[in-house]
């Protein structure tokens, strides 16, 4: 698996799913060439954008889950034994308020150890989650999440602001 995921290192040796880990990505991505230059697994279903730009260890494998979209053009900084469930949105850039075809200010996502990404999850540009959270599905993510804690929906209420000048 060294060869053909250079950036990639199973957690737990002599796994039986490291074989079948193996199995599901390789021909989708390095014969069929779906994200092929990305040098750790990603599902056929993800995409992932400018993934020179996301800083990882072997151990954390973004894209891996089916239908993850992570746009890391901010940059993305992923710790160590990070798990993403799928159909999350990952975005680290977002547009201009008044122009929607210009990309606006980058502030990058900062993700910390140990941290397991429930489905559906949509965290967007300027998130800092510390170590040891667990984030349940559907959330939405902005702003800082603090070290050991659990994040969960509790209301899906809608804020609506006007815009402000030319950002």
């Amino acid at each position: 698996m060294g060869l053909a995921y250079p950036r990639f290192q199973n957690l737990y040796e002599n796994d039986v799913y490291y074989f079948q880990l193996f199995k599901r990505y390789f021909f989708f991505q390095k014969i069929l060439r779906i994200n092929g230059s990305v040098p750790w697994p990603v599902d056929f279903r993800s995409q992932i954008i400018n993934w020179k730009l996301i800083e990882k260890d072997k151990s954390s494998y973004p894209g891996g889950s089916m239908g993850c979209y992570i746009n890391a053009s901010g940059g993305l900084k992923l710790g160590s034994n990070v798990i993403i469930g799928p159909n999350t949105i990952i975005a680290t850039t977002n547009h201009a308020q008044n122009d929607h075809t210009k990309i606006g200010k980058s502030k990058g996502v900062t993700i910390g150890n140990n941290v397991w990404i429930g489905a559906n999850c949509s965290i967007v540009p300027g998130a800092q989650i510390g170590d040891g959270v667990t984030i349940g599905a559907g959330c939405n993510i902005s702003g800082e999440v603090p070290n050991n804690v659990v994040v969960k929906r509790a209301n899906s209420a809608q804020e609506t602001y006007p815009k402000k000048g030319n950002e």
